[in-house]
């Protein structure tokens, strides 16, 4: 709790900080060792039709390891994801299609490509790189009664990625995005994310996510339940041989 006080002290006193220094504080604020939920994804198309994904999520240190199963639809059972984030080379990312019975690779080329058909690429789901971004504070806002920073975050070239950039709010208390908004490479709106999160074990984490992709009049809403943090995940989960195992809780 004394990490967070400090934080909080910080915060309070913010007033004329850069970009890059804000970009900082919510790199370093605290987040839970690991993480497992289960994950409600709804999709819905331009005509208004809907189809859910439930998947079981597990993380560790801050998300930069991460691997998913689907468990339902039927036709999408055993469909599992694969997440390593390196800072020194590109991030490994593999998906176990069990109907095929082949892993793919997707390699960085491919980040922008849709996560499962949703509006979320697979960008979307890592952290970005302090280091391979620049950060301009723009006017400080206030989104639904929340007094919030409001960042405007360009990707450099070794980024790699699918975005010309993005404008995020960040929750001044909780140093959580609530709000952001992300441009294609020609600067059109290309999508519009909202979120929440709760408090949990001195943490805040997130629980849901809305996606709107502007230019295909489709959305994607992500709700995290079953929730638990600290749990002791191994490092040895996060294996491509795991990709193949179901988890039994």
């Amino acid at each position: 709790m004394k990490k967070r006080i400090i934080l909080l002290l910080i915060i309070s006193s913010a007033f004329g900080q850069t970009g890059i220094e804000i970009a900082k504080m919510v790199d370093a604020k605290p987040s839970p060792k690991d993480m497992s939920n289960t994950t409600r994804m709804v999709l819905t198309n331009a005509k208004g039709k809907s189809r859910t994904n439930v998947m079981v999520s597990k993380s560790l240190d801050g998300n930069k390891k991460q691997i998913i199963w689907f468990l339902e639809p039927k036709d999408d059972k055993g469909v599992a994801f694969l997440k390593i984030e390196h800072s020194d080379k590109d991030d490994e990312m593999r998906m176990w299609l069990p109907a095929f019975k082949k892993i793919r690779r997707i390699s960085s080329k491919k980040k922008g490509d849709s996560f499962m058909g949703s509006d979320l690429s697979y960008e979307d789901l890592s952290n970005r790189d302090l280091d391979e971004n620049e950060y301009i504070r723009l006017d400080d806002e206030t989104i639904n009664g929340v007094d919030c920073f409001v960042l405007e975050i360009t990707p450099k070239k070794e980024a790699k990625s699918s975005y010309i950039k993005h404008t995020s709010w960040i929750d001044k208390n909780s140093l959580m995005a609530v709000k952001e908004k992300s441009y294609d490479k020609s600067g059109a709106l290309k999508k519009k994310k909202e979120f929440s999160h709760r408090e949990m074990k001195g943490y805040f984490v997130m629980k849901r996510v809305f996606v709107e992709d502007v230019q295909k009049n489709r959305t994607t809403e992500v709700a995290f339940e079953d929730v638990q943090v600290d749990m002791g995940i191994q490092a040895s989960l996060f294996q491509e041989k795991n990709l193949k195992r179901l988890p039994r809780n």
